[in-house]
């Protein structure tokens, strides 16, 4: 406080207005009272904004359950929708596959009618040949007896009305014929009607299920839609939650701000009470101030009286004091000087006492002048051997000074030495440490780096070993075993080969004429291959084109997702720039009224002040025009009195008073006039003190306006408040910084958040069709086991037949051992396999092409060429396994004629099981391009015995079968 007012130039005559204990008890109560209304005030606002908020805050989550339900019951509405169809589904499959198996059924049961049709036809036909045959050698026969019996008319007739019935009976089976060749006819058109039907419903089935999966795939981006939207409205509400806390803050500074105005405006107003209150105080302390001060002019006068009287004494007690100490110190003198000469005294008579020891024995002892002379000189000798040993004894210890010195300074410096040498060991040693734990660590990564470079190197060995060709016992185990199942497969394949060898010789002659068939089939197949290739090429091109619009859409939509990312980063910054700008321009116009009410109140406190300093002005110059008036009144009083002086004289003859009448008479107008200038004086001094309080006062106001003003200019860099002031600066900076990082965090992890969403979607999505896929995949695997159940029994049942077929071959042939036939059906199988493998390592160095050295290396010590890349001739193989199957199954047709003809009546089944295994379509499907009139004609020439071309066509045909099995397995 003092500091304060030494700082501001108050007067130390004037007290500083200070209210006693009791008002400042009150004073203290009251502002406590206030204080905890405002801040009951504040606690209620705010219970009242967050009550408000967090009303709002369960009305969105509450929304937000509401849109969370809604979605979850459309989830769970999909996944019932899904399930029925999925049911639906279901049923339909089983519905079709009954269908198709019932289809099926009814295809066997036409195909064994048309099969039993056309022999009958066949043997009809066969009939009519032997019929027309004989009629043509009757015919001779009739002319050559009517060129010789002319005259046998009723023979004649006769024979004629014969001919006339065979020929009826010929028209009849003509008719007959024809007849089942248009329920033929019917039959197949029938067959390929319901096959049409079969193909429309699964058209329609498969339109079905494509509508089916892009409604649902519509439901999925409604419900994605509807999780975007729930999303933004979740991201709105929390923006909406904090621009609510933002707003509490807000309101929280106004009404800071508000309490700190009427703190302020309290303030004021009590300090301008205290000043009134002070000013009537200052006004009673000045009465009595001034009756004090003439007390303290007379105590003042006698203190002046003690002083002169105490400066006296003062001087006595100092020259005293000085007198004292001059004859002390000439005392210690003595007193020193007496123990000098004691001392020397003591000294002397001890040498005298010595002198006298001495005079007594030499005056004891009668001795020569020689004995005196040397005991004289042993005197003197002792005495030297004294002074030497006490000199000798002197420069020891000088020398031992030096030498001790010597020593400590080498101390000093061996230890300077040595503490230097610790600090620079322990930094080596701190040094060496941390090299030595970056050595340990680098070590820990060499270990690691050549256990993962031994570990590799195992591997890569283990791989050359085995591209090497050395394998484990079990390996070697599973490759005794394959060998084994393949010679078991060589040996049926063997037999199936005898079996079939016989059967080529047979097979010639229906090769020969089924070639017409079979090119015919080849031009038709050709058509349609090339129409498939069209079709696949369309296909292609245009899943190519979905393919570029799928990546151009997801493109689009990546550019969109980043320009609206990009917009919200922008959004998001144009509000925080927008707030800034707001807290600003608030703080800018609060700035601004505050300056406006300052400035107001310094100029009504300039007013005031300077209406004080007028009227103190004036009751100055009212006061010094009372003193002129006084003095002038005084002038005027003596005047009159001497006047009065000179009237009052008394006249001549009567008696004058007394001169003490007249001293007494004047020392009393004397004290009179002497009060009043006293009390005109202390008006006079108050009125200066008044002045003198105002000036501190203006100079305290205008010492508080000068800092008031200071705090608008700028701060200097070296004072506190610009330390306080970057202290403070820093600090928000860095609390900003944390706040952007803060805010930046949450962002990404709301974009990770939605990409892991996004993501999640996806593989929910990528499951869902892999899932179908499996399904697909399983169902077909069924049905592919159980053609190859079926293809398995038909194949044992063919090899049984097959061997039979060579048993009774080689029988009829009388060899017991393999036929030159069964050698060429080996060496064309081993052909065909040496060539599908070849394929196939061709198709694996293709995808694997590091294999390629070693096995070139591999390939060129056993003199092979290497295996053909795949190229794009091989990519469809289809056409010339179809053409095959096509000859394998007329082949197979021409089997059974022939074996129906023969008598043998399981070769039957046998060629149907080759047929079926050869045929893509399965047994008894038509093929396009072979009519039953050309099967009939292969049937009707396959009687022919030794020919080659129908061995050769089973035994492709049988060998198709076998590598088609031996494929699927």
């Amino acid at each position: 406080m003092e500091d304060i007012v030494s700082e501001l130039n108050f007067d130390e005559g004037i007290a500083v207005p200070v209210a006693n204990l009791e008002n400042k008890q009150l004073e203290n109560e009251v502002t406590e009272t206030q204080k905890n209304i405002t801040t009951y005030k504040e606690q209620l606002d705010e219970h009242a904004d967050r009550i408000y908020a967090m009303s709002e805050h369960l009305r969105n989550v509450q929304q937000e359950l509401q849109h969370t339900q809604d979605l979850l019951n459309a989830r769970k509405r999909e996944i019932e929708t899904e399930s029925h169809m999925k049911q639906i589904a279901q049923r339909e499959e089983g519905r079709l596959n009954n269908e198709i198996r019932r289809i099926n059924n009814e295809i066997k049961d036409l195909t064994e009618k048309r099969n039993i049709i056309e022999n009958n036809i066949f043997k009809n036909t066969q009939k009519l040949e032997d019929l027309k045959s004989q009629m043509n050698w009757d015919q001779k026969a009739l002319e050559a007896w009517l060129e010789e019996s002319a005259r046998k008319d009723e023979d004649t007739l006769t024979l004629q009305k014969y001919t006339r019935s065979d020929e009826g009976k010929v028209k009849e089976l003509t008719l007959r014929m024809e007849r089942m060749t248009d329920d033929a006819t019917k039959k197949k058109r029938e067959l390929e009607h319901e096959l049409t039907l079969t193909m429309t419903a699964q058209i329609e089935l498969d339109k079905t299920a494509e509508e089916f999966r892009k409604a649902h795939s519509e439901r999925q981006d409604l419900l994605r839609q509807w999780e975007n939207t729930i999303e933004q409205m979740q991201k709105r509400d929390r923006e909406m939650d904090q621009l609510a806390v933002k707003l509490a803050e807000v309101k929280l500074e106004v009404r800071d701000r508000e309490e700190q105005v009427q703190e302020k405006q309290k303030f004021l107003e009590s300090e301008l009470a205290n000043n009134q209150e002070k000013e009537k105080k200052v006004g009673v302390a000045e009465r009595q101030a001034a009756k004090l001060r003439l007390e303290y002019q007379d105590a003042e006068q006698i203190r002046i009286q003690f002083q002169d009287e105490l400066d006296t004494l003062k001087y006595t007690v100092d020259r005293t004091a000085r007198d004292l100490e001059s004859t002390r110190h000439k005392h210690n003198l003595l007193k020193k000087e007496v123990t000098n000469r004691t001392e020397r005294l003591e000294r002397v008579q001890k040498e005298r006492d010595d002198l006298r020891q001495q005079l007594k024995i030499v005056t004891d002892e009668t001795l020569t002048a020689e004995e005196k002379a040397q005991r004289m000189d042993m005197l003197l000798k002792e005495e030297e051997a004294r002074i030497y040993d006490v000199e000798k004894q002197l420069a020891r210890l000088r020398e031992t000074q030096f030498r001790k010195t010597e020593e400590l300074h080498e101390c000093k410096v061996l230890e300077n030495n040595t503490a230097a040498e610790i600090q620079g060991a322990r930094a080596a040693s701190r040094n060496l440490s941390s090299k030595l734990h970056k050595l340990d660590q680098e070590s820990l990564k060499q270990q690691e780096i050549i256990y993962m470079q031994d570990f590799q190197l195992q591997q890569l060995e283990r791989r050359i070993s085995r591209m090497q060709g050395e394998r484990s016992n079990e390996e070697k185990l599973q490759l005794e075993a394959r060998i084994k199942d393949l010679m078991t497969q060589m040996e049926e394949h063997n037999s199936t080969h005898a079996l079939l060898s016989a059967q080529m010789k047979n097979l010639n002659d229906d090769l020969r004429r089924a070639n017409r068939d079979l090119n015919k089939g080849k031009e038709e197949m050709k058509n349609l291959t090339s129409k498939i290739e069209e079709l696949n090429l369309h296909n292609d091109s245009s899943e190519r084109e979905r393919k570029k619009v799928v990546t151009l859409k997801q493109d689009l939509m990546v550019d969109e997702n980043i320009l609206k990312l990009e917009i919200k980063r922008l959004r998001e910054t144009l509000s925080n720039k927008a707030d800034n700008v707001l807290n600003i321009e608030k703080r800018k116009l609060q700035l601004e009224t505050a300056m406006k009410q300052r400035r107001h109140e310094i100029d009504i406190h300039k007013d005031m002040l300077q209406a004080q300093i007028k009227s103190s002005e004036e009751e100055r110059q009212t006061v010094s025009s009372e003193l002129h008036e006084r003095i002038s009144k005084i002038d005027k009083l003596r005047k009159r009195y001497e006047i009065l002086m000179i009237s009052m004289a008394p006249p001549e003859g009567e008696e004058e008073r007394s001169q003490a009448y007249y001293v007494i008479k004047a020392a009393q107008e004397k004290e009179e006039l002497q009060r009043e200038g006293d009390e005109l004086d202390a008006k006079i001094r108050k009125a200066e003190k008044e002045i003198r309080a105002l000036e501190n006062t203006l100079r305290l106001m205008n010492g508080r306006n000068e800092t008031y003003r200071k705090s608008f200019n700028k701060v200097d860099e070296m004072s506190e408040e610009f330390d306080e002031k970057q202290r403070l600066e820093d600090h928000m900076r860095a609390v900003m910084d944390k706040y952007k990082y803060k805010r930046r965090q949450i962002r990404e992890l709301q974009e990770d958040l939605g990409s892991m969403q996004v993501t999640l979607e996806n593989l929910t999505a990528d499951e869902q069709g892999l899932v179908e896929v499996i399904a697909e995949k399983q169902a077909k695997a069924t049905n592919l086991q159980k053609e190859l159940d079926d293809q398995k029994t038909k194949k044992d049942r063919a090899a049984r037949e097959a061997s039979k077929i060579a048993r009774s071959v080689r029988s009829a042939k009388k060899s017991s051992g393999e036929l030159h036939e069964e050698k060429d059906m080996d060496l064309r199988e081993l052909r065909d396999f040496n060539t599908r493998t070849m394929k196939q390592m061709g198709e694996v160095l293709h995808s694997h092409p590091d294999l390629g050295p070693s096995v070139q290396i591999y390939f060129s010590q056993a003199g092979l060429p290497m295996p053909p890349s795949p190229g794009p001739g091989m990519s469809r193989p289809t056409s010339s396994r179809s053409s095959r199957s096509s000859g394998t199954l007329s082949s197979a047709r021409s089997e059974i004629s022939t074996g129906s003809r023969r008598g043998v009546g399981t070769v039957d089944v046998g060629a149907l099981a080759l047929a079926g295994a050869a045929s893509p379509t399965g047994v008894g499907s038509p093929k396009p391009g072979v009519s039953p009139t050309s099967s009939a004609r292969g049937r009707k020439t396959s009687s022919r015995p030794g020919s080659a071309a129908g061995s050769k066509a089973s035994s492709r045909a049988s060998s198709g079968a076998s590598r088609r099995s031996t494929d699927r397995r």
